[in-house]
């Protein structure tokens, strides 16, 4: 959706200050003859003069029949998702409208507006426009529309499956802003619906019947009759104002209606070209060249300081989405069909970007009326916004600089997944000094950022909440800018190849794949922990000289996800000295063939280090460890048909403190 001018935040920005040490206080290592008593029996019965102390952190990846993946990566693309895939946030209830904001419950005014040619479509029979209307929802009382919609997006309901924008907020900032709604209207336009929808910037001036005045201000019509029942003192008395126009709105339709639905622009039939017949049966839309006319002249959501503009058709994440503006953040997404092609930017992670689409049915859904299926179940915010809009806990965003890490060296943390008010929120990483990435051509490259970050962000992100209809569960990285200067994030893509996917088959049978361009792209763009999960583990910027790991995963009782993860500066490794020793296993085959070693690896330096594991003709489901200063802690190497492997152990802060081992077959 589109800012219409620049939005003046209504919230402060908050300046988030480091809470807690940069590196975690080394563990104390035993005394000689403390064991862990959840430690194997092998190792409990090795000389005590050993300081044994082994840590829970290792993930193994289980007994026998072979090595599995510690954290698979199993995307889903929104489009195969149904409402069954939605699961609770652990311990809220966000959506009772009786639990109010923390900080600011925002007081909004729904404002309804249909037309003389177009009335609001869940007034009509079933199946009476050119759409259909297939949600069932149909003849309802005009007097009535008001509070339909405004239950439909707040009060919770089986139609909306208990899902409201109130929730939503209080969900993305931890129960920090609520929204309550009031409903005004219906009041009719003095000009019919597409004279509203046909814009000199979206259709490029084409498309307007004759005798029709087009490209008309919905926001000042509307208002005015809103002010004209109930005046200026009461309309004042709202934080924000939400239009809601009568029929379907152009962000959900000019594809489905247009190229999705005529393989060519002379193919629109007259029944989807306007009432005039001196003008053509498609019209110019905003990504592409052409559309049918009707679809052309529907609005387009958008926002600008105190309002915004919607449709029936416009699902709940709209609304946030648009809210968002209202509150002070840009869009931050990409034309998916441009020439030259550009890579999307934050996609479906992000509520301002393509995460608005999220919900069961992907992007292809977001035509129903009400909106029901995508678009009704938006992505949380991204940290950087979050932070922007004063929105995540302080305290729980770990901020660091480039310049300190050179200085501090490796840092490792656990970060909590966005959903829960629990832990580590997130990671900022600051840029001091600028982006040092090399120069890129957006026109000739669809992957170049274009550059001048200020910031890396990193956030883990699990199915759960509103993020139930994201694609993926893992760790989210991207390099953001304090300016909304889009691309202002730009999603570090673990997958960055071609997904390989068709979007949708045109009428005369011919497959379209999903555009280099299009959101969905970055659906297995999240990074997963250990090797063979189908994704990455790691991310190294040399030209900004930072190392990323993601080195653990953990699902807790309570259902939370949280990843450990480490960040290193590849220009210093801090003050403390670093140290590794590992030591030898013997192990029998099982019944496959595969022989199982868990080799012993303990810190002997005076800091909490990330290792890194190899072993030539093995297979490690992990080859990047965290462990605490004096701690030990157990690494997995599978063997088949051989007699002994070497392992060697290394640390990542200072490559010159090695140890090796071996994992021998007992025959």
């Amino acid at each position: 959706m589109t800012s219409a001018r620049r939005v003046v935040s209504a919230t402060s920005v908050l300046v988030l200050a480091l809470a807690g040490a940069l590196i975690a206080s080394p563990a104390t290592a035993a005394p000689p003859g403390d064991v862990d008593p959840g430690t194997p029996w092998r190792m409990r019965h090795w000389p005590q003069t050993q300081p044994w102390q082994v840590d829970e952190a290792a993930t193994l990846s289980g007994k026998g029949g072979g090595p599995q993946p510690i954290d698979p990566q199993r995307y889903e693309l929104p489009d195969t998702m149904t409402w069954s895939d939605y699961r609770p946030v652990p311990g809220t209830d966000w959506a009772d409208p009786a639990v109010r904001g923390s900080e600011r419950t925002f007081n909004g005014a729904l404002v309804l507006v249909d037309y003389p040619n177009q009335p609001f479509v869940v007034t009509q029979p079933a199946n009476s426009t050119i759409y259909g209307n297939p949600s069932g929802v149909q003849n309802l009382a005009r007097a009535d529309v008001p509070g339909f919609y405004r239950d439909f997006l707040n009060k919770p309901g089986a139609l909306n499956r208990g899902h409201t924008i109130h929730e939503y907020w209080m969900e993305d900032s931890n129960g920090r802003f609520g929204i309550e709604l009031s409903a005004y209207g219906v009041y009719q336009m003095p000009a019919d619906s597409h004279e509203y929808g046909i814009e000199a910037q979206m259709q490029r001036g084409q498309g307007c019947p004759a005798g029709d005045t087009c490209a008309r201000n919905l926001r000042t019509d509307a208002r005015a009759a809103w002010i004209a029942a109930v005046g200026e003192a009461e309309a004042a008395e709202y934080d924000f104002v939400f239009f809601l126009s009568a029929g379907q709105d152009e962000s959900a339709t000019w594809q489905e209606f247009g190229p999705m639905k005529f393989t060519t622009k002379e193919d629109v039939t007259d029944e989807w070209g306007p009432p005039d017949a001196a003008l053509p049966n498609w019209n110019a839309t905003r990504y592409v060249d052409w559309t049918s006319w009707q679809a052309s002249a529907n609005i387009w959501p958008n926002a600008t300081q105190g309002s915004s503009l919607q449709a029936e058709s416009s699902g709940m994440s709209t609304y946030a989405h648009e809210f968002s503006h209202i509150l002070g953040v840009g869009d931050n997404y990409n034309n998916p069909y441009s020439v030259p092609a550009r890579r999307d930017y934050s996609g479906p992670w992000e509520m301002l970007s393509r995460g608005t689409f999220n919900g069961p049915g992907g992007p292809h859904s977001r035509w129903l009326i009400p909106g029901t299926a995508g678009s009704s179940m938006g992505a949380q915010h991204m940290l950087r916004n979050k932070m922007k809009l004063g929105i995540v806990d302080p305290g729980a965003v770990l901020r660091l600089s480039r310049s300190s890490l050179a200085g501090t060296g490796v840092v490792v943390t656990r970060v909590t997944a966005r959903a829960v008010d629990s832990g580590r929120a997130g990671i900022n990483v600051t840029l001091d000094g600028g982006d040092r990435s090399p120069a890129c051509d957006t026109a000739a490259d669809p992957f170049c950022d274009g550059g001048g970050y200020d910031n890396y962000t990193l956030e883990v992100v699990d199915r759960m909440g509103f993020d139930s209809f994201t694609p993926d569960s893992g760790v989210l990285i991207a390099k953001t800018k304090d300016e909304d200067a889009a691309p202002f994030i730009w999603t570090i893509d673990a997958n960055p190849q071609d997904i390989d996917k068709i979007d949708f088959v045109l009428p005369d049978g011919t497959p379209q794949k999903m555009t280099i361009g299009d959101y969905r792209q970055l659906s297995d763009a999240l990074f997963h922990a250990g090797t063979g999960s189908g994704s990455r583990f790691e991310h190294v910027d040399t030209a900004n000289r930072l190392h990323f790991y993601v080195l653990d995963r953990k699902r807790d009782s309570g259902g939370v996800l949280s990843y450990e993860v480490a960040i290193r500066s590849l220009d210093g490794a801090g003050p403390a000295r670093r140290g590794v020793r590992a030591y030898p296993d013997t192990a029998s085959p099982d019944r496959t063939g595969w022989t199982r070693c868990t080799i012993p690896v303990r810190n002997t330096g005076r800091a909490t280090d990330v290792l890194r594991v190899t072993a030539p003709a093995a297979t490690l489901p992990r080859t990047v460890i965290a462990v605490p200063a004096g701690r030990t802690t157990l690494v997995e190497v599978w063997t088949k048909d051989t007699r002994r492997t070497t392992v060697t152990v290394t640390s990542e802060s200072n490559p010159s403190a090695t140890a090796t081992t071996t994992c021998t077959t007992r025959k």
